[in-house]
């Protein structure tokens, strides 16, 4: 594992928080919902911290361009079979839709 990788975890959520990819990472300090949106790109919906609680974005998000989303979906599809890609995809999501998440929780995790 390199440094920078967030060691995902594929996970699920109860019903009240529906989405279609759920991921954990940091040992569980953080969960992820993805959904899947127009033209069938991927869209971070919310985002929960331990010791901040849940963020949702609230349909605003900026969604994962095509090659991204496409690769999210086969890094998945194949049990998280790369972590360094995973980890790169997803901190460009997270850059790209920071206005939308709390600036506190993102320092405290090393997300910003």
């Amino acid at each position: 594992m390199k440094k920078d990788d967030l060691e995902f975890f594929i996970t699920a959520m109860p019903r009240t928080r529906p989405a279609y990819y759920y991921l954990g990472c940091l040992d569980g300090s953080i969960f992820m919902d993805f959904d899947i949106g127009e033209n069938e790109r991927i869209c971070l919906k919310r985002i929960s911290f331990d010791g901040f609680g849940c963020c949702d974005l609230n349909d605003q998000a900026i969604p994962m361009d095509e090659v991204d989303s496409q690769t999210f979906k086969e890094i998945i599809d194949a049990q998280l079979s790369d972590q360094s890609r995973l980890t790169s995809i997803v901190r460009k999501t997270i850059l790209n839709n920071q206005k939308l998440i709390w600036e506190d929780a993102l320092k405290e995790y090393g997300l910003s």
